[in-house]
């Protein structure tokens, strides 16, 4: 059984990885109104990604016998003036996400809950891939994005971008 102050953790969790879907939906739509399908691919992917993480979350605290509550998922709110604005909103956001992360492996190495921390290794690795990917995209836009052509390119490199389920044995 899960420690009360875990459980409560993986549950609003649960909620942000669902948030972190929505605001990269978001962010998949403003590509796309920009013309630029290759970036909204690449933010479709990562709403697909959260999605399942979240259900992740989900799958481990049924099979620990933890209530979940759903709560409403907020709008995603995010201005941007220039590409670069919704590059650097989504690296805020891994960062903003990697503590959250951080912040239940500590509580559960607190109260000696192993398993949690085992389960949530995954994600600390993950968390690492993101924020490098999202850096690494702001970069290519810092050194591409102002020239048209290389736009394209970096667009159309984006677009090749395919979704991988993940492996993660609960």
């Amino acid at each position: 059984m899960l420690n009360e102050k875990v459980a409560e953790l993986l549950n609003t969790q649960v909620n942000k990885e669902f948030y972190s879907a929505y605001l990269y939906l978001a962010f998949s739509n403003y590509f796309s109104e920009e013309g630029l399908n290759g970036f909204s691919n690449w933010y479709l992917i990562q709403a697909q990604e959260e999605r399942d993480h979240a259900m992740l979350f989900v799958q481990y605290m049924q099979n620990n016998d933890a209530k979940i509550t759903f709560e409403a998922i907020g709008k995603p709110e995010f201005s941007a003036e220039k590409h670069i604005d919704v590059l650097n909103a989504g690296l805020k956001h891994e960062r903003y996400v990697t503590g959250l992360i951080n912040n239940i492996y500590g509580t559960a190495y607190e109260v000696k809950d192993f398993r949690t921390m085992q389960f949530l290794d995954w994600f600390v690795k993950e968390q690492g891939e993101e924020e490098t990917n999202a850096n690494d995209l702001i970069k290519k836009m810092e050194l591409f994005g102002s020239d048209p052509k290389s736009l394209y390119l970096l667009d159309q490199e984006m677009a090749a971008r395919t979704y991988a389920a993940p492996s993660l044995v609960l």
